[in-house]
């Protein structure tokens, strides 16, 4: 009994001790914006008060662009997921992007409403705020819905829609990335507000990408740095908390030119979602790509935005 007794001890103590390893090891407490910003926010980025927000933001290409493309993310992602489109396309084209709130270097919103008509609003504050009128407008997973929805609550201002691996329908997820399954998870997420392993965010991005191999270190430590602005992690946390489910009826409402691209390798939001948004969507089109993931406009920018500048009539 003593024997057991003492190996349990020991087991114990043992745990502890790589528990607390553990901890020290992964510790990443929250970094300032100004910190982040001198990597992340170089020009052409810039910054826009809105909704209580300091919002980071990039305007690039011609300023007589009657309707600029505007990009709109997705969960902890941020507006350099669409390098790739813009530089292809601002040598003819205005193309805005920004920081949503609870991401990127934008962080929280001030009253943590990450509600879609909140997301909505926020879109819709910030082309008031640079003066757009009419605009069109695409968006991946949940930039995919604050896209559509978007275009459904301000029919007169999105001129054509792009839905990049979108958001909306029921989710269910053939494999849902562990940084977001941690984010749900009551205690563990609560922990990772202090604590961060790296390798968790690069099995988070390989699990979205077509083909692991394209995740990059670089393209880990962006993720990694952003999601450490302050705030950004209890944001996810909230994020998840709320329902941003959509009113996917309304979708038959639209009446405007639409593009739906997908990854046919997305584990997270299945292509059979791609076919129930061109069923509902009157005038939509789908283009499918059967080599990429739940990113592709991230994972190959030069062929996804083949796609865009035909759909746009871009020469």
């Amino acid at each position: 009994m003593k024997y057991l007794l003492r190996l349990l001890l020991v087991v114990c103590v043992s745990c502890v001790v790589f528990f607390v390893a553990g901890v020290v090891a992964t510790w990443a407490p929250d970094r300032s914006v100004d910190k982040l910003a001198a990597r992340w926010a170089l020009p052409p980025s810039s910054w826009l008060n809105v909704g209580g927000m300091r919002v980071h933001v990039r305007d690039e290409g011609p300023r007589s662009d009657s309707r600029p493309i505007v990009l709109l993310h997705g969960t902890s992602a941020s507006l350099h997921t669409w390098d790739g489109w813009t530089a292809a396309l601002q040598g003819q084209r205005r193309v805005i992007r920004f920081d949503l709130p609870g991401f990127g270097l934008t962080g929280p919103h001030p009253a943590n409403d990450y509600s879609m008509a909140a997301y909505v609003q926020f879109v819709i504050q910030m082309l008031d705020a640079l003066g757009v009128q009419t605009f069109v407008l695409a968006g991946n997973s949940l930039g995919g819905q604050i896209a559509w929805a978007t275009a459904v609550a301000q029919p007169r201002r999105v001129s054509q829609l792009i839905l990049v691996d979108s958001a909306g329908y029921p989710l269910e997820s053939q494999s849902v990335p562990i940084g977001f399954q941690m984010a749900r998870w009551p205690v563990v997420r609560d922990v990772m507000e202090y604590v961060l392993p790296r390798g968790v965010v690069q099995s988070s991005l390989r699990n979205v990408y077509g083909d692991p191999g394209k995740v990059s270190p670089d393209l880990v430590d962006r993720y990694y740095e952003l999601a450490l602005r302050t705030g950004n992690r209890a944001a996810l946390r909230y994020r998840f908390e709320q329902s941003v489910s959509g009113d996917t009826e309304a979708l038959k409402t639209l009446k405007i030119p639409s593009l739906v691209i997908w990854g046919a390798q997305d584990r997270l939001i299945p292509l059979e979602n791609a076919h129930k948004f061109v069923r509902d969507v009157p005038n939509a089109r789908l283009v499918v790509f059967d080599d990429l993931g739940h990113v592709p406009h991230e994972e190959d920018p030069r062929r996804t935005v083949d796609a865009v500048r035909a759909f746009l009539n871009i020469v």
